[in-house]
């Protein structure tokens, strides 16, 4: 009988992704199916691995003002103590308040991918977010300070050479605040993180997908809670929206009314 090994099961699970990932580049012949097998690998990973607290979705994320982001290839987001806002087929839209963090998921990681990301980190990161005191048996505690989101990129590959060098390092240090990007993985190769001295420390080698989401769950649980949303909020916007009208077409006649049960 085999005995059970730690390193054996944490090298498993990155062989695991990595193998997937590649496949998901070899056998798929177009771009699209390429990258929404890859992203599906990443999804799949998070959705098995992280606690029952978090959700991973691909999804687009909006604020109580009306602003939305860009859609987000991973978002990891709270369903504890969070609503969606709408959900319909493939469709999700999240409420800002919700979200822990933000992935774009491609094949490979390059100057214009990095960019790509840092952009749409940046249109998460630029929404308006509410915190309510949240009360207790004993009285009401003040509203939480807003947890930092994180954002980053995932990738099977890199198309520089060195796959892990400098030019990683410039494309990381350039860009907004708003658009930095605090983790990533690069599956076949290895992976990033911003550390708390303002540098990002690149790792090579290493088991990268599994020392990826161990240092992601490191880091939403340092997050703790998301804050307490102010639904209202959001209602309010329904002050503002006509009701539908549904035109019923009765024998030789056209009737139109805003009843939904009609």
């Amino acid at each position: 009988m085999t005995d059970w090994s730690l390193p054996r099961l944490l090298g498993a699970l990155h062989a695991d992704i990595e193998t997937r990932l590649r496949m998901s580049r070899e056998v798929f012949g177009h771009p699209v199916s390429k990258g929404n097998a890859s992203e599906a690998v990443w999804l799949d990973m998070l959705k098995v691995y992280l606690p029952k607290r978090y959700s991973a979705e691909r999804a687009t994320v909006v604020d109580s003002k009306g602003a939305f982001s860009d859609q987000i290839d991973v978002v990891i987001f709270d369903r504890q103590y969070s609503p969606f806002i709408f959900r319909f087929e493939d469709e999700k839209i999240i409420p800002s308040e919700s979200v822990y963090a933000v992935f774009e998921a491609k094949q490979s990681i390059n100057l214009d991918q990095v960019r790509y990301a840092q952009a749409k980190t940046e249109s998460v990161r630029r929404l308006h977010r509410t915190s309510l005191p949240i009360p207790y048996a004993g009285g009401t505690y003040p509203p939480r300070p807003l947890p930092p989101i994180l954002g980053g990129i995932v990738t099977f590959e890199s198309d520089w050479s060195p796959a892990l060098g400098k030019p990683l390092s410039d494309a990381l240090a350039a860009g907004s605040a708003e658009g930095r990007l605090d983790l990533g993985c690069v599956a076949a190769q290895g992976t990033f993180a911003y550390d708390t001295q303002g540098f990002h420390v690149i790792t090579p080698l290493g088991k990268p997908a599994t020392a990826f989401l161990l240092e992601l769950i490191a880091r939403l649980q340092a997050s703790a809670t998301v804050p307490m949303i102010d639904v209202r909020a959001y209602a309010r916007w329904l002050e503002n929206e006509p009701a539908l009208g549904i035109s019923v077409k009765a024998e030789n006649e056209d009737v139109s009314t805003t009843d939904p049960s009609v």
